[in-house]
């Protein structure tokens, strides 16, 4: 870390107050957009169902 700044998640250069954590609104957008593009999903398993159907009676 250089001057006591984390560096910027996106580009590793030090991160600015003003775009905390990010030094730039550049890579702050950059970084927006790969929320919204599903690049950050977190990857989940489905337990299976408990319910089948042809036990349904009604």
């Amino acid at each position: 870390m250089t001057g006591g700044r984390a560096p910027c998640p996106i580009c590793g250069r030090p991160g600015h107050a003003r775009h905390r954590p990010f030094c730039s609104p550049r890579c702050r957008n950059v970084d927006l957009g790969r929320w919204f593009s599903g690049a950050y999903a977190v990857p989940a398993v489905e337990p299976p169902d408990e319910f089948d159907e042809d036990e349904f009676d009604g």
